[in-house]
């Protein structure tokens, strides 16, 4: 005659403690889980050339301001106020296009704010070029390239077709063609900027790709 063996009332709440345990921590996993799945994943610039035009536009607009505070003048502070306007935006369209808020990156060519601009060899005053419109074929058969290598993005800033630049005064004549589209621009430099041609808003809509912040592969020329 077999006997069947029972369990005490110690191990019996010994088990049943043991399974609330193993259930507890299968619902802390699970919970785990499932918050993580529900963090938002954002793009910093080495993930997305978006990103990266608008960490570049950023960066040009902080180092923009850098060198407004470090060699002040009368305008100064509004020129500032302005970027600190065109930098709050860009964060904007960073938190919209899933990139990191705030990340910045410089432009791969330092400025040089005081550095003039060098006309071509055979470039004369009122010569052919003075009088052609921008845009021109004859522009852009005269143009002299600049800046090879550079990349070019956007200032953030809005108004008419136009461009900043560390190198060029204001009045000269640039000719930006994206060379992924073959789209061009030609845009006179109304203000100082971080890079060699900075765009504001309206030039780079005219040359940019969709959905993108940065022309990597661009040909800058001066024409006028």
């Amino acid at each position: 005659m077999s006997r069947r063996r029972t369990l005490g009332p110690r191990k019996k709440l010994a088990l049943l403690v043991s399974a609330v345990t193993v259930a507890g921590g299968g619902a802390f996993v699970m919970a785990s889980t499932s918050n993580a799945s529900q963090t938002p994943t954002t793009k910093s610039a080495a993930d997305s050339t978006v990103c990266q035009g608008l960490a570049t536009a950023l960066g040009n607009n902080q180092k923009f301001i850098e060198g407004q505070r470090a060699s002040p003048d009368a305008q100064s502070e509004a020129r500032i106020a302005n970027r600190e306007a065109v930098i709050a935006e860009i964060e904007l369209k960073q938190e919209a296009s899933g990139c990191t808020v705030g990340e910045s990156a410089q432009d791969s060519r330092p400025a040089r704010p005081e550095q003039p601009a060098q006309p071509a060899p055979d470039e004369q005053a009122g010569g052919d070029d003075a009088a052609q419109p921008p845009g021109g074929d004859g522009a852009a058969a005269s143009g002299e390239q600049v800046c090879n290598g550079s990349t070019v993005t956007l200032s953030g800033e809005g108004g008419a077709p136009a461009a900043s630049s560390d190198r060029f005064p204001a009045g000269t004549r640039l000719k930006v063609t994206n060379l992924d589209n073959d789209k061009s621009t030609t845009v006179e430099v109304t203000g100082v900027s971080g890079s060699c041609a900075l765009l504001n808003d309206a030039a780079f809509e005219q040359v940019r790709e969709p959905g993108r912040f940065l022309i990597r592969r661009a040909l800058i020329e001066k024409v006028g």
